[in-house]
């Protein structure tokens, strides 16, 4: 067996690093005995964020009751996503002047699905029992198809929703149609609701007419969304 100096296995050393440094994931590397293949399963994992133009991420969430919806029964259909936290002044603009409410009336009754989402997570604003969301919706005359819960805040990161309102709109084939505002108003006095351009009623409009949506994004705002971290 070879002996080397102390120096020389420094030496050694440095350069075998090095190789590890330069090659990564290569099959050379990957079978030296403690080193972990890269299968490209940590890559998978993390799921694609929402883009418009391009498929809306796929999410499973319960609602009130513990019914569990999936994006992916719902191909076929025209479906809007809409953060809300009740305690957000924004909100309650939106709602105080029904606005929201007879948007979701409005287009539930085209078929569109609309799913009212709170990310609040637990001891934050916006964050309720199950009892206390469904006396709120009905307090105030809300018709969702569902509200859902996403109280870890697994939907909203991946849809990269960021306030209260925040608004997407999924087309019939499953692609983000919308995302942003509800309107181009971002006050909080609910007179100004009568004389805003609602984004949303326009894409919807256009969609169910079986158009191109024309105006497709725009700068969301409203109150953040309260996630845990």
């Amino acid at each position: 067996m070879i002996k080397y100096s102390k120096s020389t296995q420094k030496l050694l050393a440095l350069l075998f690093m090095t190789a590890v440094l330069c090659l990564g994931n290569s099959p050379f590397i990957s079978s030296l005995p403690g080193f972990a293949k890269d299968s490209g399963k940590a890559k998978q994992a993390g799921a694609s964020k929402a883009k418009v133009g391009k498929a809306a991420p796929q999410f499973a969430l319960k609602d009130l009751d513990g019914k569990v919806w999936k994006l992916s029964k719902l191909k076929g259909k025209v479906v809007v996503l809409e953060w809300f936290n009740h305690g957000c002044p924004f909100v309650k603009k939106h709602y105080d002047s029904g606005n929201m409410q007879k948007l979701q009336k409005q287009f539930t009754d085209k078929g569109v699905v609309w799913l009212s989402v709170c990310s609040s997570a637990e001891g934050r604003q916006g964050f309720q029992s199950a009892e206390k969301h469904k006396e709120m919706f009905k307090d105030k005359g809300g018709a969702p198809s569902a509200v859902l819960v996403d109280a870890d805040g697994k939907v909203g990161k991946l849809y990269d929703a960021k306030t209260t309102p925040h608004m997407f709109i999924i087309n019939k084939e499953g692609i983000l149609a919308y995302a942003g505002a509800i309107d181009d108003t971002p006050g909080v006095d609910k007179n100004e609701v009568k004389d805003a351009k609602n984004f949303v009623a326009k894409a919807l409009d256009e969609l169910l007419a079986g158009k191109a949506v024309s105006v497709s994004s725009s700068k969301a705002y409203g109150c953040s969304v309260k996630y845990a971290n």
